[in-house]
């Protein structure tokens, strides 16, 4: 049998040791190849791999080039990219002429370009949750203090805005008090978006809403709650947080249950198809 070989488009943050680990757990004789980019990969993601090459972003053909010499018929695009690297890219040839070929430049559309250029050259890409299916909440409580019926319907009434306002591509993330839009995220970011409504809520029953896109794209784009999310959440007086089941991954997934129930703030899943 063919030596299974996945290569990794890591970004910032503990997503990529997060699959890398789950990966070895799942299939232990799997090879993990890395490419890592400078200033944004941390330097110990290379103890989780078998092999890693450093690339700036923009560097489209050489990853998929340095791919193809370590025999990776698969690949997974995983951790957060800098908005302002995206935006100061130094691309090589092929990226220059995958660029050209969009009709918007923004952080979707340039990874689905990069997914394109290695699936041309026989590279699968793989959804961003392969192996980590584990993570990803079913619907209910997941942890904290159960919901008053107050707050589930503020929970709804969250997810429901969520979810139009990313249908427009603005943001997947709302905070709402009471049938009240505080704010809604759009370029700054899901913290700024949760530390600006909790200070409009007075820090008095205040819930975040975090959805996923109607066509979002897995194999590049997952919405992600992980322990800095409970924490903001709880300095900024959010007591309720509410994700979509099945399509919402739970990065360090106990230290998110362990903040939950420490610092009060009540995390529960929806299905979209049940509202």
């Amino acid at each position: 049998m063919a030596e299974r070989i996945i290569g990794i488009i890591a970004g910032q943050g503990v997503y990529p040791e997060t699959f890398a680990r789950a990966a070895r757990a799942s299939e232990p004789g799997v090879k993990l190849v890395a490419a890592a980019f400078t200033d944004e990969t941390a330097e110990s993601f290379s103890d989780e791999v078998d092999e890693m090459a450093w690339f700036r972003v923009g560097q489209v053909g050489k990853v998929i080039k340095y791919f193809k010499k370590m025999g990776v018929t698969e690949a997974v695009m995983i951790g957060q990219i800098a908005p302002s690297n995206l935006f100061n890219l130094r691309p090589d040839m092929r990226a220059v002429v995958m660029i050209a070929r969009l009709k918007e430049r923004n952080a979707e559309t340039l990874f689905g370009g990069i997914a394109d250029e290695l699936q041309k050259d026989g590279i699968t890409v793989l959804p961003a949750t392969t192996f980590l299916e584990d993570l990803l909440p079913a619907a209910g409580r997941v942890g904290g203090p159960a919901l008053k019926r107050r707050d589930e319907e503020d929970a709804e009434y969250g997810f429901g805005i969520a979810k139009a306002s990313s249908k427009l591509d603005i943001g997947q993330s709302v905070v709402v008090r009471r049938g009240t839009v505080l704010a809604v995220e759009a370029f700054e970011g899901t913290n700024n978006c949760i530390r600006r409504g909790g200070e409009l809520g007075r820090g008095k029953h205040v819930t975040l809403a975090k959805v996923s896109k109607p066509n979002q794209d897995f194999r590049f784009d997952v919405p992600v709650i992980g322990p800095q999310t409970i924490q903001v959440c709880a300095d900024a007086g959010v007591s309720t947080i509410v994700v979509e089941a099945g399509r919402t991954l739970l990065l360090e997934k106990d230290e998110i249950l362990r903040l939950c129930d420490t610092l009060k703030v009540s995390l529960h899943a929806l299905n979209s198809d049940e509202l």
